[in-house]
């Protein structure tokens, strides 16, 4: 009750076992917020403004997808799924940018990243390889796994969860809601 999301413009929920040192600590973080009366509406009203922006990383990327139900324009996001290699998969994975909506890869689209992952339950659950393809066709998946050629990849170890097409990232049909599995946060330039 010290804060209030109506004095907020922007919402960041990181990762790194942000809930918890557990997988599916996302779920619980959401729960949270679902069980919670006063939480929810704060959240539905603060994603329901036109001013606000909001990013999910890895723990919060689930906590994000399992409130979908309150985000406008985020019906296509699936809930995350256990890693197809049934490990945690920490290390380096490349990605590239897609055109977009989302404000944060804003005139990035085409560049190729190196970023460091590190999660258990990273897969993009969608129902079938058509619904993620429908993600990529409607500009609404802005990072994809990609291999050494630069290709989006399912292919492990480049693409360490198994998410089909290689989605590593979905963003809300306006652009103002993105989550995102891999950890670009953990990555910075010193120069």
């Amino acid at each position: 009750g010290r804060f209030a999301l109506k004095d907020f413009v922007g919402l960041a929920a990181c990762g790194g076992f942000s809930y918890g040192d557990v997988l599916g600590a996302g779920e619980g973080w959401a729960k949270s917020i679902l069980f919670n009366k006063r939480l929810l509406k704060q959240f539905k009203q603060f994603f329901a403004r036109l001013d606000t922006f909001s990013l999910g990383v890895c723990n919060g990327c689930q906590m994000l997808a399992a409130l979908k139900d309150s985000i406008p324009g985020t019906e296509h996001w699936p809930q995350l799924l256990r890693n197809t290699s049934q490990q945690f998969e920490a290390r380096l994975v490349a990605v590239k940018v897609n055109d977009s909506p989302s404000v944060f890869f804003k005139d990035l689209e085409g560049s190729q990243l190196l970023v460091p992952t590190a999660h258990g339950e990273g897969r993009m659950g969608f129902s079938d390889e058509a619904q993620a393809a429908q993600m990529l066709a409607t500009k609404l998946a802005p990072l994809q796994y990609v291999d050494y050629t630069g290709q989006a990849t399912t292919s492990y170890p480049a693409n360490p969860n198994g998410s089909p097409l290689g989605i590593a990232a979905l963003t809300s049909q306006d652009g103002r809601s993105t989550i995102i599995m891999p950890h670009p946060e953990r990555a910075s330039d010193t120069l």
